[in-house]
């Protein structure tokens, strides 16, 4: 719908007269009130103030390598800001640009002149040149994150597919978990593990899924980042524990823990092992050994940990033995199903800590989970690769940005989308502008009212500390000391609940 007939409908509801409705609750009286400005997202003041306290909007605005000539093209604030918007509504299509045309107050929030239409927003990006868009917005993603990566962290590497449906750039059939000979997208991310946070994300076609495809990526990420910011630990799954990985991490000096596959050298080396007697505890039901071994194309040997936990459920093993089928039931004397587990692991940490630094990283999936079916990873999808490259990062900066801003509100938990939004986004806000000045009416949508108020009073508490402190220090830069803060908020409450489960007392006797 075009801005005349945006015009011609205002119009016509504006001559509208009263009307009286009958609902099952009793009559009420009806009026049209197109004079206003409202939004279905009024908390978004409150993440713009946080914004514009650390100043990496602006930044990545004003860093944005897009221009236009004509005076009456958009801004590159009106872009980018239709784009975040689009975001964080938890749009999944450029088509759903649409819905936010009729927001009045949100783009006055983010100082934009208006919300641009979806085929300008994907004009806009496809404008903008490959090579200078990525390193535009790898840049600004490590900014997101650099003030938190002087703590000791770990790196998290892995990849999602997402499927596509139409002749797409790089659009190829390869491994597709959930949708066997579909073709699809490969996506190589690189995690803050724990925090779970994105460093960056390249996309490739659907047959560059391997472990070996994302090398590059991680190479690169490493060899940019200063010697006091590099991973304490780099870590993955079974894609990454070949020799072609290893050798890369090891000419690097960076310490790595990777699963291996099952190959036929790796189970002679469990038959081995099962044998042993020196299994011990390596928490949550697993037992732990430690071996070396040189598996064929491996220029050295490597030291391996190998993990196994009974299964408990209930199970049946069936194989042939010449015509006839023998069954093996785990409650029959001398049987046991393990499920196992084997790591490479070229650090220097104990055995029982490196089966729990494994555990930990499923964690990542979690973060796949969230960005692809809560945030803009299953959608925005091009004809080419390159916006959909781009998008990718842009949604991952986003959700960083979101990511510090709900740890913020509450240090103690991680808030996916699903529950944030609504907490901290979602509510009907009115501006009446009277004397000069602008009123903003919030009606929260969320029954939790004192919940939010609450997260609301810890966020502006945080940013009046960091105003503070920008003032005394002009040097220091405010994005750094908005993270630290946070940081610390985080680091506090994990060491209050730490006290208070060693405080617990023991259960009692029967």
């Amino acid at each position: 719908m075009g801005e005349r007939d945006l015009a011609l409908q205002k119009h016509e509801i504006r001559g509208s007269e009263p009307m009286q409705v009958d609902t099952f609750g009793g009559r009420l009286h009806v009026e049209w009130d197109t004079d206003s400005s409202a939004t279905p997202i009024g908390q978004l003041a409150f993440f713009a103030e946080f914004l514009k306290n650390a100043g990496v909007f602006d930044d990545w605005v004003g860093e944005c390598p897009l221009s236009y000539t004509s005076p009456n093209a958009p801004t590159n604030r009106d872009i980018l800001g239709t784009w975040m918007l689009s975001v964080l509504a938890g749009h999944k299509r450029y088509a759903h640009v649409t819905a936010l045309r009729g927001d009045g107050v949100s783009p006055k929030v983010l100082g934009m002149r208006r919300i641009v239409s979806e085929d300008a927003l994907r004009r806009a990006l496809g404008r903008i040149d490959e090579e200078t868009g990525a390193a535009w917005m790898r840049r600004h993603l490590m900014r997101s994150i650099t003030p938190a990566l002087s703590d000791p962290w770990i790196l998290d590497v892995d990849t999602t597919i997402k499927t596509l449906y139409g002749r797409q750039e790089g659009a190829e059939i390869g491994y597709n978990p959930w949708k066997p000979g579909r073709p699809s997208h490969a996506y190589h991310t690189y995690w803050v593990g724990n925090l779970r946070l994105v460093l960056d994300a390249e996309v490739s076609g659907g047959k560059a899924h391997t472990g070996s495809h994302a090398l590059p990526g991680l190479s690169r990420l490493l060899d940019e980042l200063p010697p006091e910011h590099r991973p304490f630990l780099v870590r993955g799954d079974c894609g990454f524990g070949n020799d072609t990985v290893l050798r890369e991490m090891e000419a690097r000096q960076q310490p790595y823990l990777f699963k291996l596959k099952q190959s036929k050298n790796v189970r002679r080396l469990l038959v081995r092992q099962f044998q042993r007697d020196d299994w011990f505890d390596a928490g949550q039901g697993w037992k732990a050994v430690e071996d070396e071994i040189k598996l064929a194309g491996w220029e050295k040997i490597r030291r391996v940990v190998i993990l196994r936990r009974p299964v408990k459920e209930e199970l049946a093993l069936a194989r042939k033995k010449g015509k006839q089928m023998e069954m093996l039931f785990p409650d029959d004397a001398g049987t046991v199903c393990y499920e196992y587990a084997v790591l490479v692991a070229g650090c220097p940490v104990d055995t029982a800590a490196i089966a729990q630094l494994y555990r930990d990283r499923a964690d990542a999936e979690n973060g796949f989970d969230e960005l692809k079916n809560q945030w803009g990873w299953g959608g925005y999808t091009t004809k080419d690769i390159a916006r959909c490259r781009l998008t990718a990062r842009m949604v991952a900066l986003v959700y960083n940005w979101w990511s510090w801003y709900n740890r913020m509100a509450r240090p103690g938990a991680r808030l996916e989308a699903i529950t944030s939004r609504p907490l901290l986004l979602a509510a009907i806000g009115r501006t009446v502008r009277h004397g000069g000045q602008s009123q903003l009416y919030l009606t929260p949508m969320h029954a939790a009212g004192r919940v939010i108020a609450a997260m609301i009073v810890r966020i502006r508490t945080g940013l009046q500390y960091v105003k503070h402190v920008a003032e005394q220090l002009p040097s220091r830069d405010r994005w750094e000391l908005l993270v630290r803060y946070i940081v610390d908020r985080i680091l506090a409450s994990n060491q209050a609940v730490r006290r208070n489960q060693t405080a617990l007392p023991a259960p009692a006797a029967g």
